[in-house]
């Protein structure tokens, strides 16, 4: 009987992962949208006339993207929920007149997990094990109330016992899996909102693989990041950013504030209900180029979010291979058609790579741990595709040095590895 279950709550996708004995399997989620082993961390509200007038019809991950797509202007949409867990700003958003705090949030998230998983669900756990970033995401991070937030919403599922556990730590754990010899690992996990890094040494001691945590470090900034830049530069000068407004007899420009709403996922899903959508419509009419604010404005009320979001990232992922790509979103028409360059793009990133960087030299530095020293580098996460950030690791490490892999899966299955541990509590980061 399955003993442990891994949770990785991502930025982006979440996965469960089911440990038996040395071996894990992830477990396996039938929807709306097919059956897959990773769930967007996404969430659709609609209101359902065959569920009673106050009831409304949920889905998560894949079935919810389909369902915002499918009812365009009926449908409330929520992704990068993860970003407000330590936001002591964050006190809750409003969906259809009912006020939902983070825990609500999670809670239903989870719940649908545990629906579309299914009989999958049945077997019992008597621990669940949930990744934490070293760093949460945000400008002013509290990551106890992170942790009281997560405890609030996973108690409700009767798990005898949960833990917390950092994340690239189980992704170390995933990793030393395939290690053929005593090694001293740096992982470094790039989620969507946080850069994590962890330095274990793992040793085979009387045929059994045992690990020693070294240090920790992070940074609250990721691909999302990676994302608003493009957003930033492409993006926002086409819907108004450093445009004028008239102000009686003076001439000012639109609040840049718009824009760094509108270009953070988390915060786009939630834009529309904000005082500052409200305000950014009354600036059309004042506007010196009110078709450049009108567009922004569509742009939300039509609820384009998502699909811009899959056009960014498409524009992302093309310049990991190509030196420049061509980027168009047809709801801004032929203006939004725009060759891009990675040199450009890794000049918009630099200030998040010379972070990303800091929090690597932070590890190495603390535990006085030169990088000659270092076995191997594992690198996971879809940011670590990203040329210029491989190339902070290559000027350090020798390429043979340097893997990477389990994207999507290494964190929840290394959070189920660590469950099956009788010394569990050496590996878990419950404080602050």
């Amino acid at each position: 009987m399955a003993r442990a279950l891994g949770f990785d709550f991502g930025t982006t996708n979440s996965v469960l992962a089911v440990s038996a004995g040395d071996t894990t399997h992830s477990m396996n989620f039938d929807s709306l949208a097919g059956s897959t082993d990773a769930m967007r961390t996404a969430l659709s509200f609609m209101k359902d006339p065959n569920l009673g007038a106050s009831a409304l019809k949920v889905e998560a991950g894949q079935a919810a993207i389909r369902s915002f797509i499918d009812n365009p202007g009926d449908c409330r949409f929520l992704q990068s929920i993860k970003t407000f867990a330590a936001s002591p700003l964050f006190q809750g958003t409003q969906i259809y007149a009912k006020r939902h705090s983070f825990e609500d949030l999670m809670r239903v998230f989870l719940t649908k997990l545990k629906d579309y998983a299914g009989d999958d669900w049945m077997s019992q756990y008597s621990r669940i094990v949930v990744g934490r970033p070293v760093r949460f995401a945000g400008s002013s991070p509290d990551p106890a109330l992170a942790l009281e937030r997560y405890s609030a919403a996973l108690s409700e599922f009767g798990f005898p016992e949960i833990h917390y556990v950092y994340e690239p730590v189980a992704a170390a754990f995933y990793f030393a899996q395939n290690l053929k010899r005593d090694a001293t690992v740096l992982v470094a996990d790039f989620g969507g909102g946080t850069t994590d890094y962890s330095l274990i040494r793992f040793e085979t001691k009387a045929g059994r693989l045992t690990a020693t945590p070294i240090g920790h470090s992070g940074v609250g900034i990721a691909g999302d990041h990676f994302d608003f830049r493009i957003i930033d530069n492409v993006i926002s000068p086409l819907i108004g950013k450093g445009s004028l407004f008239k102000s009686f007899d003076k001439l000012l420009e639109v609040p840049s504030n718009y824009y760094a709403n509108f270009g953070r996922w988390n915060q786009l899903s939630i834009f529309k209900t904000l005082k500052d959508f409200t305000e950014l419509k009354k600036l059309v009419r004042q506007s010196l180029e009110p078709e450049k604010l009108e567009a922004f404005v569509d742009l939300i009320e039509h609820d384009e979010g998502y699909p811009l979001y899959q056009a960014i990232s498409a524009t992302k992922m093309r310049l990991s291979q190509e030196e420049e790509t061509e980027f168009y979103f047809s709801p801004l028409g032929e203006m939004s058609r725009r060759t891009v360059r990675r040199a450009d793009f890794e000049g918009w990133i630099a200030p998040e790579l010379a972070r990303i960087e800091e929090a690597l030299d932070e590890v190495l530095t603390t535990t006085e741990t030169p990088p000659a020293s270092i076995d191997k580098v594992f690198l996971t996460g879809g940011t670590s595709f990203v040329p210029a950030v491989r190339n902070l690791f290559e000027r350090r490490f020798e390429k043979d040095r340097i893997e990477s892999g389990g994207e999507l899966l290494s964190i929840a299955h290394g959070l189920a590895l660590i469950g099956e541990h009788d010394d569990i509590g050496h590996w878990t980061a419950n404080a602050a």
